[in-house]
């Protein structure tokens, strides 16, 4: 009896654990300690190309909105479009340049990754690696883009079968 509350208790633990992870951006697996990682970005291949990807291989996008190196995605648009935040410096991954990664102070506190001066995000509709159904989303205001590794914008163009223009309908 006593070994099974003990097991129960530690799954109920590792499960707190998790859910407060995920809330928090956590990427990492629960039984790693990930206090002294940073986010990693790395590059992943999609239809539009070469890209950026968080650790899970999820597309990065950038904002056109946001201004002199800060977010203009809050609220809602967060929701929609989860910032990559990192407590530690961020990681390169191969191919990534260490020199274009940063981050800024969200208003709330949070440290969120940049890469070319823009703040990075992921897209609640990729639900898998290699997605990029967000790509020239005009949500909350503003046009998304994936990033290459040089740090600019990569625009599908409107024949391009890479991205649909208006996958999804969130936001405005």
């Amino acid at each position: 009896m006593k070994r099974t509350i003990a097991l129960f208790l530690v799954s109920a633990v590792l499960s707190a654990s998790a859910l407060v992870g995920a809330a928090l951006g956590d990427t990492g697996s629960v039984t790693e300690p990930q206090a002294s990682k940073g986010a990693l970005v790395a590059l992943g291949k999609t239809g539009l190309g070469t890209v950026l990807v968080d650790a899970r291989g999820r597309t990065l996008y950038l904002f056109e909105k946001d201004k002199r190196r800060r977010s203009g995605c809050y609220g809602g648009c967060a929701a929609y479009w989860p910032p990559l935040l990192s407590a530690a410096k961020p990681r390169p991954g191969k191919g990534v340049r260490a020199s274009l990664l940063g981050v800024t102070r969200r208003t709330d506190g949070k440290r969120q990754v940049t890469y070319a001066g823009h703040p990075l995000y992921t897209f609640v509709g990729d639900t898998r690696a290699g997605q990029t159904t967000g790509e020239g989303l005009t949500d909350f205001g503003a046009g998304w883009y994936v990033l290459a590794p040089s740090g600019r914008a990569i625009k599908a163009s409107d024949s391009s079968g890479g991205a649909d223009g208006n996958d999804g309908g969130y936001g405005g």
